[in-house]
């Protein structure tokens, strides 16, 4: 016999009481309250139910999901009622998002027709501030799917995002400058990057975090939602810089 088995308390987290269990090669494992009193006994079979359903829920989570392994089938199984029921609402905010942003562009008409060259750059802009958010936004999901809390990661990705932006407006700046010949132009661009780069990074990383608080799945809504108001940001960003420096 065991002189010395291992025990667990009542509120002893089941995974735990699992790998108890298994490190120290037992088929069962008692319950002792805080005053050492035996409360019952957790058999094999029950042992091994929690593994497989831990082992499930890892498995869910390194796939990006934050339930259980059975809601991560059941997403990627639904019928396309359901498909367009988890989706279409995230993508009407989008669509509102689109329209707003054609707001912020019209109320920039004037500046537009003294300086059309200004335009040209609105989509590189808008593209480098999404690719650098769509960046983060898979890191901080993927860390939360994995229990590392979006605190850990914040100050390293924000400035690592505006890492990225001095880069690549520091690279786009004498290109375009050299391309067509504006340094003013050249400027905002470079300035738009910079900032668009960590506006994107913060709400890439803030997002997440609040679905995630609010008890919703990150990878529904995070993308949309960020691309909006990402997009509404760096618009509205490129233009005022724009309009400071090159009008």
């Amino acid at each position: 016999m065991d002189s010395d088995p291992p025990t667990v308390a009542p509120d002893t987290h089941q995974e735990h009481v699992a790998w108890a269990a298994v490190q120290h090669g037992e088929p069962g494992i008692a319950v002792v309250d805080a005053r050492g009193s035996f409360r019952g006994l957790i058999s094999a079979q029950s042992l091994l139910a929690v593994l497989l359903e831990e082992h499930d829920e890892d498995m869910a989570r390194l796939g990006g999901f934050l339930g259980s392994a059975s809601a991560a089938r059941s997403a990627s199984t639904e019928r396309v009622g359901r498909r367009l029921l988890h989706r279409l609402p995230w993508l009407l905010i989008g669509l509102i998002g689109a329209l707003l942003a054609a707001v912020v562009v019209g109320a920039f008409g004037e500046q537009l027709e003294e300086q059309v060259l200004i335009a040209y750059f609105l989509p590189g802009v808008v593209y480098i501030a999404a690719a650098v958010g769509m960046q983060t936004e898979t890191l901080a999901i993927r860390g939360l799917s994995l229990g590392v809390g979006i605190r850990r990661v914040a100050v390293r990705e924000v400035v690592t995002g505006g890492l990225l932006g001095l880069t690549l407006g520091g690279l786009a700046f004498p290109l375009v400058w050299a391309g067509w010949g504006d340094i003013q132009i050249a400027a905002s661009v470079a300035v738009a990057m910079f900032a668009a780069s960590v506006i994107a990074t913060c709400v890439a990383l803030l997002l997440p975090w609040i679905l995630h608080r609010l008890g919703k799945d990150p990878a529904f809504g995070s993308g949309p939602i960020a691309t909006v108001i990402q997009d509404l940001l760096t618009v509205s960003v490129y233009f005022l810089t724009a309009v400071a420096i090159a009008a």
